[in-house]
């Protein structure tokens, strides 16, 4: 599966990347939602987007409704340990708008693939 994570915090970013890289994913990386964008443009066969809420430049709520427009049949996968409000608000506005399963940070990288599993 090649996953693009959309995350700005390399901690948490490369963590994610190296579970995926671990269990056979190919997997492209950017740090907002206006680089996601651009990659997406670009590699056209992606199967799956996990996405940070709160990010600088475009935000994930903002991404997430571009790549619905755009990418109707893109699973997504929203992911938030909140900001101003709890990550569980930030979460369920994901869902509504259009994420197919969320997870709350911090999480761990068994979690991670469940979700995955689930979609």
């Amino acid at each position: 599966m090649k996953v693009l994570v959309i995350e700005d915090d390399a901690t948490v970013r490369n963590f994610i990347v190296t579970i995926l890289r671990e269990t056979d994913h190919t997997v492209l990386e950017a740090e907002n939602g206006m680089d996601s964008l651009k990659i997406l443009k670009e590699q056209r066969n992606t199967d799956l987007i996990i996405t940070d809420i709160i990010m600088p430049d475009k935000e994930g709520i903002e991404t997430i409704i571009e790549v619905r427009k755009k990418y109707p049949e893109l699973k997504i996968i929203a992911i938030s340990g909140g900001g101003k409000l709890d990550p569980d608000q930030y979460l369920l506005l994901a869902a509504t708008l259009g994420a197919n399963k969320t997870l709350k940070k911090p999480f761990k990288g068994s979690e991670l693939l469940d979700t995955i599993a689930d979609l």
